[in-house]
């Protein structure tokens, strides 16, 4: 049983009950995402806190992005509304990390995977080395650009 989920749960009620309508429909779609998540694929399972936190992230994401594509079509309302979902939605993420901080963790696991001297075929390596540190803690594009300069460098 997910503790995150159950929080999601209780915040919309109390959201509800607080007449808060930009939170409470935050959170009823991403809980719809999560429940989505978990009857997705052939066996129907509940997920765990760290599959809530994926889910968390991806919708977060989808929500940074479309603000940015709002702001560039001159919707700047749509794109404010977009922001203080992906805020509200960050409450239940883990801590962001800093880029100096992804700069840091990359720069290490270059060094303990040893895949300075392969270049850019130890790509897959370092990340798949570096997932589990910034899952949820990092926007994965940042990283994987990051990892290629850092290897081409």
């Amino acid at each position: 049983m997910s503790n995150l989920k159950d929080r999601l749960r209780t915040d919309l009620t109390a959201s509800i009950k607080a007449r808060d309508e930009l939170r409470s429909s935050t959170l009823r779609m991403v809980l719809t995402a999560i429940t989505n998540a978990e009857v997705a694929g052939k066996t129907q399972r509940e997920l765990t806190d760290e599959d809530v936190v994926t889910v968390l992230s991806s919708e977060a994401k989808k929500r940074r992005e479309a603000a940015v594509a709002f702001e560039e079509g001159g919707r700047t309302e749509a794109a404010a509304k977009e922001r203080a979902e992906a805020e509200i939605l960050a409450d239940y993420l883990p801590e962001q990390l800093s880029e100096d901080e992804v700069r840091a963790l990359i720069s290490e696991t270059i060094e303990s995977t040893g895949a300075a001297a392969d270049g850019m075929r130890a790509m897959g390596k370092v990340m798949g080395a570096l997932q589990p540190k910034v899952k949820g803690r990092a926007d994965g594009a940042f990283v994987a650009a990051e990892v290629k300069r850092q290897l081409a460098g």
